[in-house]
């Protein structure tokens, strides 16, 4: 995606970077996209960093990508049988607004379970850090997590826990992380 500068089509919902506070930015307004991973625009304002979600890119005149219909998705399903590794694709489709590596890469992802409720169904807990304690940004990446993994087939819920023992550092991120920073 080329930096190049969009006039946004209607008014947009944003969370603003680093605060992590809602805003609306008004039909008109100049934005860059900065980052485009994970199915949301990282995008720099006259004011700052501000983080689109994917149901709103057409106000940056994007198409957004076609999902499977819940009913499809289940219908693909392996009888109700999660396998873990799905789960851990999809955290791979996470990411921190202002970093280019998925949040698994990052090692911010401290735990992964898969459980069964009463009806037999999958359920998913996480815990996982930020690179930094102080990030206004952690629920909205926490959201993503959690949304991400209920796209699995079979999952029933999904929990996902931000916890700060032990603090990250970069010694956690896995090497495909560190090559594409730039840190190998």
């Amino acid at each position: 995606m080329t930096h190049r500068e969009i006039t946004l089509s209607r008014e947009c919902k944003v969370i603003l970077i680093p605060s992590g506070d809602e805003s609306v930015l008004p039909a008109g307004s100049p934005v860059i996209i900065t980052q485009s991973l994970g199915g949301t625009y990282t995008v720099a304002t006259q004011t700052g960093l501000a983080r689109i979600a994917e149901a709103d890119a057409d106000a940056l005149g994007i198409e957004p990508e076609a999902k499977p219909a819940p009913a499809a998705a289940a219908a693909a399903g392996t009888g109700g049988d999660v396998a873990e590794d799905d789960v851990w694709a999809q955290l791979k489709n996470v990411y921190d607004p202002e970093i280019p590596v998925n949040i698994v890469d990052l090692g911010l992802v401290y735990d992964l379970a898969l459980g069964k409720s009463e009806s037999g169904a999958t359920t998913v807990t996480v815990k996982m850090t930020l690179t930094a304690p102080g990030c206004g940004m952690g629920p909205t990446i926490a959201a993503d997590a959690r949304s991400r993994i209920l796209t699995v087939p079979g999952v029933e819920s999904a929990e996902v826990e931000l916890v700060w023992s032990p603090p990250w550092n970069q010694g956690m991120i896995s090497e495909a992380g560190r090559m594409k920073l730039g840190l190998v």
